[in-house]
Parts: structure tokens; sequence; C-alpha cells
């Protein structure tokens, strides 16, 4: 529930309004909580939660979402749900669950009308060879680049001015290889001047070449790893055409919510772990700011019962929600034994798709290790991975935890990693 609110302050009034005494009316449904809450005005602010798919509506003047009467609710709601009277929705609940239900039935009516509208094939064949055309002019160009850029000794790269990376990034994108674009900015933007950089660079350099070069002999290449090689250009594969595939039912417990930022648009990626499969799953959710709110709301440490469709790939990952069932949170956990384990499913992995970006992990018993002046995830038998220089919660991990092993919740890759969250006494704590 945290994790819902806007920012600190609206967490912080939100459990100062966990209170009873604050509320006229407490009300609760299979399909809603709903309340009056005292305010500052001589009617009380009517509140209320769609529970079925988790969203808010009050009638407080406030522009945040949530604002603090519906997360004071919440709050409510889990530490005290017996003084919430059970029974029939209220007028003002039910015309609200009702106008959004009609609000997703008309949008899944336009998607089944868009769907019905023939398709010009031949302006589409003639769309996508131009695109083809111009990713090959493209990628023709930045192989040259990165041989001149070799020929010339990387000793020189830390003296190359901005422009030198950003002249190949806007060519990329004038041929519509984004994602090979972003590629490029991630390489120019290495530090040049910390210890051990030419490793690191050599290594997105290399993913680079892999990704360009595996374009250029894209028929003789696995149907799954053509899908890959698309991606990372920037391809994009309509979430309709995947919505009606089979997907993979389980229980998915959510290890991680992860924000970024940039300029205008907000991602959120949402790390997930099946307990019946055992698989991983990434599902992405963009959102614009002043835009409509994001449609998913997960927090780290909830379980969903859902079917997710997972993106075609040499070693699939990405995914997206297609139907989420009522769950139950008594789910069984298990994870790798020790580094030794992850290293040789990771070289399983490499050798499907070479060019493969981190993924997580369970992994039993680890703990923080300091050596050498860095901080290390040690296992049962000792052995070590660095812990990530990024990572910024690492006295909450020692406060929580007091150094214990603990089963942890880990993404990266090789040898850097970083946690997602920890298991103690049975309680899942997201870092």
């Amino acid at each position: 529930m945290l994790a819902l609110a806007p920012d600190a302050a609206s967490a912080k009034a939100g459990k100062d309004l966990a209170r009873s005494d604050k509320w006229v009316l407490m009300g609760k449904h299979p399909q809603a909580l709903w309340g009056e809450c005292k305010g500052s005005g001589s009617k009380p602010y009517q509140t209320q939660v769609d529970l079925g798919n988790i969203a808010f509506k009050c009638s407080c003047p406030s522009r945040k979402f949530p604002c603090k009467h519906g997360l004071g609710l919440l709050f409510l709601y889990a530490r005290q749900n017996g003084g919430f009277v059970e029974g029939e929705l209220p007028a003002w609940v039910a015309e609200w669950l009702q106008k959004r239900a009609e609000r997703e039935d008309k949008k899944a009516e336009k998607d089944t009308d868009k769907e019905a509208k023939p398709a010009d094939l031949s302006a589409q064949a003639k769309r996508q060879n131009k695109r083809h055309q111009n990713v090959s002019d493209g990628i023709d160009e930045l192989l040259l680049w990165l041989k001149d850029m070799l020929r010339g000794g990387l000793i020189n790269l830390p003296d190359k001015p901005l422009q030198y990376w950003e002249n190949v990034q806007k060519r990329l994108i004038d041929a519509q290889a984004p994602g090979l674009a972003a590629m490029v900015r991630t390489l120019g933007n290495t530090d040049f001047y910390k210890e051990g950089w030419q490793s690191r660079f050599l290594d997105g350099l290399l993913r680079i070449y892999l990704v360009a070069k595996g374009f250029q002999h894209m028929e003789q290449l696995p149907a799954d790893l053509q899908y890959d090689i698309r991606s990372f250009i920037g391809f994009t594969q309509s979430q309709e055409e995947l919505k009606e595939q089979n997907g993979l039912l389980d229980h998915w417990l959510v290890l991680s919510k992860q924000v970024q930022q940039e300029d205008n648009l907000t991602t959120e990626r949402f790390w997930l772990w099946g307990a019946e499969s055992g698989r991983t799953a990434l599902v992405l959710q963009f959102s614009v700011r002043g835009g409509p709110s994001a449609p998913l709301v997960l927090s780290a440490g909830t379980v969903i019962h859902a079917e997710l469709v997972f993106y075609p790939s040499a070693l699939p990952l990405r995914a997206l929600i297609k139907k989420q069932l009522p769950a139950h949170t008594d789910i069984s956990l298990w994870g790798y034994a020790g580094w030794a384990q992850v290293a040789e499913e990771e070289s399983q992995q490499s050798a499907l798709l070479p060019f493969r970006n981190e993924r997580p992990y369970i992994v039993e018993q680890l703990k923080p290790v300091q050596y050498q002046d860095k901080w290390w995830l040690a296992d049962t038998e000792n052995k070590l991975v660095q812990l990530s220089e990024g990572f910024s919660h690492l006295y909450k991990w020692l406060s929580i935890s007091g150094g214990a092993a603990t089963r942890m919740a880990v993404i990266g890759k090789e040898n850097t990693f970083m946690p997602l969250g920890m298991w103690m006494d049975g309680r899942y704590y997201s870092l």
C-alpha cells in the first residue's frame, strides 16, 4: 500500500487517517471499499476503492492520485477491517464501478472494431520492406563507424566530444533503429575516467556488434532469436496479437517495482517470479506526464494470480498480463542453492541469447561481506559476487538482516548483482 502513495507526504497523511474516529462511515464488499471521511467542510469526503483492479475515487479537491483519504481507507482496512460494515454497494459506489466497467467495455469494442477492419496488406508489406532497407543501411554505417573506432584505438575515446556519439545516434534514429541508438548512447555514457572502463565498454561494443551482424544474417537464425534481434533494434510486437495466444497461469510474486523517469515518460518495471513454474517475468508499463493514470498497480511483496503471455524470444522474459484472477498468498518458495548454480544457469542462457540482459534470481542464504573495500554477496560456500555500485539500500538490508544470511531475490548477470528483496521470518522485504 505504501508503494501506491504518490509521495512520502501522502503516505504519512494516509497513515494519520487510518483511525476509525476520522470516518463517519466505513463499508466493504467483495468489489470495493468505501467510507466517508471527516474534512474541513460541512460534508464528509466520499472515498471509494475498487478492489478488483485497484483504483481510487474521492470527492476531496486533492490532485494527487491516490489522495490521502484513499490511502487512509486502505490502511484502516488493513489494521482493523472488523470496523467495516459488509453490505450492498451504496448508489454512489455502484455508479462509479458501473462507469468503470462501461469504459472497459467500450475500449474492448474499439479494439474489436479495429481488428475487424480489413488491413491493407500491400501497404503494410511496402512499409515493412522500406523500414528493413532503412535499418540495413543504418547498420552498414554503424559497422563502419565501429571499425574506424577500433582502428583508432580505445586510448583516444575519453577525448572524443559528445557530438562523436550523438551523430551516430541520430543516424540510427533516422534509420528507424531506435534500440541500436539507445545502445550507442549507453556506450557514449561510459565513465572513461573510472578504473576498468575498458572491460565494460568492450562488453557494450560487443553487444552492438552481435545485434548488427545478427540482423545481416537473419535468415540463418532460429525464429525466436530473430525476434530478439528485431526487438533489440527497436521493432515492436503487437500486444493485441500477443493476447490472442495462450499464456502461463501461475501465482506470481512481485519481487520488485523499479521506476525510471526520462523527460515526460515514466517507465515502470515489475519483476515477477512464478511460484509453480519457477519462471521469471518482466512486465513493463509506460505513462506520460499529464496523461491518464497507469492501469496496472502492483506492489513489491504482493502475489497475483494471473495469466502471462511472453514476448517471443530465445530466452523469454518480457511478458504482459492477459488476465488476472483472485489470488491466495500462501505460496511455496525455492531458490538456487548458491552462485555455482546461478553461474551454470547463466551459461545455458548465454548459449541461447549471447547479448541477453540481466535477469532476477532467488538465491538461498546470502549475506553481505566486505572485502578489499568493496561489498560482496556471499553464499553458503563463501563464493562471492560483487554488489552493484548503484545499490543504495545497503544499510536498510543490514538493519533488517543484522548481517545474517537470508534467502534473497537479486538481479544482475555474470559477476555483479543487486538485491531486490529478502525474506526474514517468512516475510518479504523489498529493497
